[in-house]
C-alpha cells in the first residue's frame, strides 16, 4: 500500500492513504473524482474556540475552487467572523444574509465572488457588532442553505462549506442544521479534545453520521519526544476518521495577515499541502491512517503519560 507522509521534512508520524491511489497535488492533470450527490453542504466545527477552524475553512474553500468545484462558504459566527479576513474579501462585503432576509437586498448580490476563482463565493451572516434578528435559527439557515442550492440552476453549487462559530451554544446548533457532512476541526491537546469529543456527539444526535477529523498545529518535535499526542492518538481517542494532518507552520499567520490561503502560497508550505491533501481526500470521501513510524523502535513504555492512557 504507498504511503502519504505529512509534509515536514522532520515529521514523525507516516500518514497512509486508505486506498492504493495518490493524492496529487492541485496542478496535477487528474481532477479528483466527486463522491456523493452535489451539492454537499458540510459543517466545519470544534468546539473550542483557536484551533484553527476557521483557517481551515478558507484553506478547503481554496483548495476546491482551484481544482474546479463550484463552492460558497457561510460564515456563520454572527458577531465574530472572519473568515472574509482569511479570503482577503473584507472590503467587498456590502450586503449579508440579514440584508438579505429583511428584504434590503437579494441573495445574489449579499453573494461576494473571489478575484482569484470566479467559482468561489462567500456569504455572511451579519455585518460585524450587529445581531441577527431573534427569529434566526435552525430553519431559516436551513432555508437559506436550500435557496443556495437552486440559486443558479444551469451552474448549481457543489459544495457549501459552513465555518460554525466556537461553543455549543445557539450559534453551533443554527449551523449544523442544514450540513450533511461535518469536519471536526482540533488540536492534539486535551482540552481540545474533551470539547472535540463532546461536540461530535452532539452531532450525531443532531443526525450528522458523516463526520471527519483534521488535527491542526501538529508538532514533530514533541511528538517525537512524546509530549503532544500524535494523529494517531487523537484518532483512536475519538473513534472517528481522519480527514487530516497539519504541521505547525509559520506561514499561516503569514497568510492570514496577507488574506491569502495558505494553499495559493508559491512555492508551497507544508501545511498548505496538507490542507490540499485534506480537500483531495474531502472530494472522494476518502480518510487517512496515522501509524507512528517509530512505533517498532521504541521500547514499551507502561505507565508513561497520556501515551499509556491510549494503550501505548
Amino acid at each position: 500500500m504507498p504511503s502519504l507522509v505529512l509534509p515536514t521534512a522532520s515529521f514523525s508520524t507516516k500518514l497512509s492513504h486508505r486506498h492504493h491511489s495518490t493524492i496529487p497535488s492541485a496542478s496535477h492533470s487528474r481532477r479528483p473524482h466527486l463522491a456523493g450527490d452535489p451539492p454537499r453542504t458540510v459543517v466545519i466545527t470544534s468546539g473550542k474556540g483557536g484551533v484553527g477552524k476557521t483557517t481551515a475553512t478558507a484553506n478547503l474553500s481554496a483548495s476546491l475552487a482551484r481544482l474546479g468545484f463550484r463552492v460558497t462558504s457561510i460564515d456563520a459566527d454572527a458577531g465574530l467572523r472572519n473568515l472574509d479576513l482569511l479570503l482577503g474579501l473584507e472590503n467587498r462585503i456590502h450586503y449579508t444574509a440579514s440584508e438579505v432576509f429583511s428584504g434590503e437586498c437579494r441573495l445574489d448580490q449579499a453573494l461576494v465572488r473571489d478575484r482569484r476563482f470566479n467559482n468561489l463565493r462567500l456569504l455572511c451572516l451579519s455585518k460585524p457588532r450587529s445581531k441577527l434578528p431573534l427569529s434566526f435559527g435552525s430553519k431559516t439557515i436551513t432555508y437559506l442553505v436550500d435557496a443556495l442550492k437552486t440559486l443558479e440552476p444551469e451552474n448549481p453549487v457543489q459544495f457549501i462549506l459552513i465555518d460554525c462559530p466556537a461553543g455549543v451554544d445557539a450559534g453551533f446548533v443554527t449551523a449544523i442544521a442544514p450540513a450533511d457532512e461535518a469536519i471536526l476541526v482540533t488540536t492534539p491537546d486535551i482540552t481540545a479534545l474533551r470539547d472535540a469529543d463532546r461536540v461530535a456527539g452532539l452531532l450525531e444526535c443532531d443526525g450528522i453520521k458523516d463526520i471527519k477529523i483534521i488535527v491542526n498545529r501538529v508538532r514533530a518535535d514533541l511528538v517525537r519526544g512524546e509530549d503532544m499526542m500524535s494523529p494517531l492518538d487523537v484518532q483512536e481517542m475519538l473513534g472517528l476518521p481522519l480527514l487530516g494532518a497539519i504541521p505547525e507552520d509559520a506561514e499561516v499567520i503569514r497568510s492570514t495577515n496577507r488574506g491569502s490561503p495558505l494553499v495559493l502560497n508559491d512555492p508551497p508550505a507544508p501545511a498548505g499541502i496538507a490542507f490540499e491533501q485534506a480537500a483531495w481526500r474531502l472530494v472522494e470521501g476518502d480518510t487517512m491512517t496515522a501509524v507512528a513510524l517509530e512505533e517498532a523502535d521504541r521500547p514499551s513504555k507502561k505507565g508513561f503519560g497520556w501515551f499509556s492512557f491510549f494503550g501505548r
